[in-house]
């Protein structure tokens, strides 16, 4: 039996205009911005359709790619389009959070205006981030551990590519000894904090605060955590999760191969960009993935969509 999967992407993929056409060509759009906005008191269309510097900062940036996420998601279920189970990279567990109705949405923005800017305080200066290409995470994780200072694996994206992060100076120590353990190369990111490393614990815990009082709701349709790469199906574990996420492994690769060996063989990815097709494709060749980023993807995604039903 077919299964289809929502995919969100994370920071990163952020562009200015971003979600701007399905803003204009739909009310359902335009009312997630504004519900957003009251959420958490900016003008958050202003700040993905104008030309700003706040937009790739952490702060601002993780409440506009799940505005933006989130009034595409809710355009494709107006138009009938279903998923069986989601899943997002890093921030985009929010979007995947929103697809399975597990808070209300202005609860939800005001979380994740809560979490960027906690990020953002917690370590904003001497961290780092890298990418290294062409070594396995057991290998790189090994390297990490033996290096002075702090730095872990962040995100274990596809076969071939792994993020590591923590201090700068431990990142570069570690980088220079992956590279002599074979790694193509380690190129450092421009990022504005050590994502998801234990320099971020602080963040988790300011965001456990802010959980405490958030009323959390049995999944409509599971969704895979980041920390975990296993299925939420329940509302328990779910606050926990979130708190773990901020300074833990996103492990997308087996994230992936999760739901690929559930039977999962439509993949949409909903949001700005095109990186979680990528990965799928470095994970499996043979991925039936589609990326909905503007009204026009939408469109062609649909039309493919009635063609197949006819068939």
């Amino acid at each position: 039996m077919s299964k289809t999967a929502f995919l969100f992407p994370g920071q990163g993929a952020q562009y200015c205009g971003m979600g701007k056409d399905f803003f204009d060509a739909y009310d359902t759009a335009k009312e997630v911005y504004v519900q957003a906005g009251e959420a958490v008191g900016m003008d958050v269309a202003e700040l993905c359709f104008t030309e700003n510097d706040e937009l790739n900062i952490t702060e601002y940036t993780q409440i506009a790619m799940l505005a933006t996420e989130t009034a595409i998601l809710r355009v494709l279920e107006e138009k009938g389009v279903k998923a069986d189970c989601a899943a997002g990279l890093s921030l985009g567990e929010y979007g995947a959070l929103a697809a399975a109705e597990v808070m209300e949405l202005p609860e939800l923005f005001r979380l994740i205006r809560c979490r960027g800017v906690f990020m953002q305080e917690a370590y904003p200066v001497g961290g780092g981030m890298s990418a290294v290409l062409g070594l396995d995470a057991d290998t790189i994780g090994n390297i990490c551990e033996e290096t002075e200072g702090i730095v872990s694996i962040a995100n274990d994206n596809c076969p071939g590519q792994i993020v590591i992060t923590g201090e700068a100076a431990a990142v570069e120590a570690a980088s220079v000894k992956l590279k002599e353990a074979g790694a193509k190369r380690c190129v450092p990111l421009k990022v504005s904090g050590p994502f998801h490393s234990a320099l971020l614990a602080g963040a988790g815990q300011k965001l456990a605060k802010e959980l405490e009082g958030v009323s959390v709701k049995k999944p409509v349709i599971p969704y895979i955590c980041n920390v975990e790469a296993a299925y939420v199906t329940e509302s328990d574990a779910v606050k926990e999760l979130l708190v773990r996420q901020v300074s833990g492994t996103v492990r997308w690769r087996e994230s992936m191969e999760r739901m690929l060996a559930d039977g999962v063989d439509t993949f949409i990815e909903i949001g700005p960009g095109k990186t979680l097709a990528g990965f799928l494709k470095k994970i499996n060749r043979d991925a039936k993935v589609f990326s909905i980023g503007t009204v026009k993807d939408m469109e062609a995604f649909l039309s493919l969509q009635a063609v197949m039903e006819l068939e």
